[in-house]
């Protein structure tokens, strides 16, 4: 038995000795991780932070998705600051180890090491979806960029490292999701209800956004809104306290912070919310999750159900009909420049925003700028 366990502890050791460290899989190993290594070596506290972990995955960007990113002077002023460094850092590091041949065909929201309330108001950290696409693996991170393995399980001590070609972003607030995801009807409606400053300090949140199409169908009914109507529809669209993904759906009924339930079915892997189709699922927020639909919900017809052989969605609100005056709500909020398609009912799950040099959307306002410099984020291994 002694003898047993000399050669295990030798074993170890041995297996142990010829697992290189963090520094030499990002380093020496790997030309094509220079750019990260040299990052780090730049920053000793992060990288003797980052040596400690054990049981993790890192998805570390190659050398031409960070020439891509800093491309733009914003960005690598960001990379400057070491707060957001970190942040960035941590959101790159899944807890567990995920080898390449452990992602199946079916989506999976993976928690990661970005757990600082500043960029992360989700309980048990942000989380990325991954999803084998193609025979590769890809990630989606906000607004569903999207970065694939290019190089699967360079493994160091700690875990493995699979090298990704684009760098990932951290999730933005409601706000600027919406504003970027060209969701501009649904941003406006939240405004107008004086109902921003709730829904962004929310913690756990999902949203049903409605597309500006669906805004666009009950247009007519808009200006005979009072403010509590608006405030109860723009609420029947929120579930509070609970992270939602796609993969969480099934039939069932979820309760809206407006008191009112709403139907969730799912028919052949589409879900709805009532009779509202889920068009673009899981738009990743910093406090929750965004599922873009075709109708707005009427918080007086709960009991609207899908029909899933019309053509087109018929709006749950009786006699609804467009507007005279354009897309509601949309007055005075910023048109984004972006090709994400979830503002029409074109949207889809696999169109993505990304664009060359577009990989990590700005943020803006005074809430950006608290949000990158307003606090301190550590790594840390849970």
């Amino acid at each position: 038995m002694q003898y047993k366990n000399i050669f295990s502890l030798a074993l170890a050791s041995l297996v142990s000795a010829q697992t290189p460290s963090l520094s030499d899989a990002l380093g020496s190993q790997n030309s094509t991780l220079s750019s990260l290594n040299t990052l780090l070596e730049s920053n000793s506290q992060i990288a003797e932070s980052l040596s400690r972990l054990r049981n993790v995955t890192i998805l570390a960007p190659s050398n031409d998705a960070f020439s891509a990113l800093t491309s733009n002077k914003e960005n690598a002023l960001l990379l400057a600051n070491s707060d957001y460094l970190q942040a960035l850092l941590n959101y790159h590091i899944l807890n567990g180890t995920h080898y390449n041949d452990s992602f199946g065909d079916d989506t999976t929201f993976i928690p990661t090491l970005l757990t600082n309330n500043t960029y992360a108001n989700v309980t048990g950290g942000q989380v990325v979806e991954a999803r084998l696409r193609d025979n590769n693996v890809t990630f989606f991170s906000a607004l569903k960029e999207n970065a694939t393995i290019v190089t699967p399980n360079v493994n160091f001590t700690g875990g493995t490292i699979h090298i990704i070609d684009s760098v990932l972003t951290i999730p933005q607030n409601i706000s600027e999701t919406l504003s970027n995801a060209n969701l501009t009807a649904a941003e406006g409606a939240i405004r107008t209800a004086n109902l921003t400053d709730s829904v962004v300090d929310a913690r756990d949140i999902t949203i049903f956004a409605p597309n500006n199409d669906a805004f666009n169908a009950v247009g007519s009914i808009v200006s005979n809104l009072t403010s509590d109507e608006l405030t109860s529809i723009v609420g029947y669209h929120v579930i509070n306290g609970s992270v939602n993904y796609s993969t969480d759906f099934q039939n069932t009924t979820l309760t809206a912070v407006n008191g009112e339930n709403i139907t969730i079915t799912v028919v052949n892997g589409t879900v709805y919310a009532n009779s509202a189709k889920v068009t673009v699922p899981d738009i990743l927020l910093e406090n929750g999750v965004v599922h873009v639909v075709d109708q707005v919900l009427n918080p007086d017809n709960t009991s609207a159900a899908p029909d899933t052989t019309a053509s087109s969605a018929t709006p749950a609100f009786t006699n609804a009909s467009s507007g005279s005056e354009g897309v509601p709500f949309t007055s005075g909020v910023t048109t984004p420049t972006t090709t994400f398609p979830a503002a029409t009912s074109a949207g889809g799950e696999t169109e993505t925003s990304s664009s060359s040099g577009a990989a990590m959307p700005m943020k803006t306002g005074v809430v950006g700028a608290a949000a990158l410099f307003g606090g301190a984020a550590v790594i840390v291994n849970l």
